[in-house]
């Protein structure tokens, strides 16, 4: 299932170079491009607010938008670049790429753990530490997950959840080509120190023994 795909308004920018993108910027504004999908480029303008508000959400990078101008069709857009003012790193330019529904991309998808209630090492004390909550895959830009889910049902102390273990979208895999580390279930940090107790323990034990055996 998908998941909702943000909007993001913008209008027509009438007049193109230096001098419109100036006046959009004392407008209020932070002018833009749209380009790709076999269309012309268009030149735009976003609200300053709006973006930068976006912006400080983060992955503004690897989200897709459904861009929004009024008089025309609703086009997905993912943005490819953000120029930003050399001391004040505020948004200055953007470029917007049109996608096809059978385009694919990179995105990040979060990861949500059900069932630990079913989880036996749950229920023992054991703790759910969640290396990633969220996975970057490649996919199609018509089929994005809402997000990646994982059973925890008979998960014990000691089990490591890994990204092959979880059920992907069809046509969708990772960017990173291994197994890697989802999250892990590990022991409670009480019966964790009482073991680290009994290893000294032993250790003290044998060099003990050691020193016995040389005298």
């Amino acid at each position: 299932m998908a998941g909702q795909i943000p909007d993001l308004h913008a209008e027509v920018r009438t007049g193109t170079g230096k001098g419109a993108a100036r006046q959009a910027r004392r407008d209020g504004m932070v002018p833009g491009v749209v380009y790709g999908g076999d269309a012309e480029p268009q030149a735009i303008n976003i609200p300053f607010n709006v973006l930068l508000k976006k912006l400080k959400q983060g992955r503004f990078l690897s989200t897709l938008f459904n861009l929004k101008i009024e008089g025309q069709e609703d086009v997905r857009v993912i943005c490819r670049n953000v120029q930003r003012h050399v001391v004040k790193d505020l948004p200055t330019h953007l470029d917007l790429l049109r996608l096809r529904r059978t385009s694919k991309i990179n995105l990040f998808i979060p990861v949500e753990f059900v069932n630990e209630e079913e989880a036996p090492g749950i229920k023992k004390g054991g703790v759910l530490t969640v290396v990633r909550n969220e996975v970057e895959l490649n996919v199609t830009a018509g089929d994005i997950p809402e997000k990646l889910v994982f059973d925890l049902t008979g998960k014990e102390v000691g089990d490591t959840i890994t990204i092959s273990q979880i059920d992907l979208p069809e046509g969708a895999k990772p960017t990173i080509d291994r197994d890697f580390v989802i999250a892990n279930l590990s022991a409670p940090s009480s019966l964790r120190a009482s073991d680290d107790d009994e290893e000294e323990v032993a250790a003290d034990e044998v060099e003990a023994i050691e020193q016995t055996e040389e005298a």
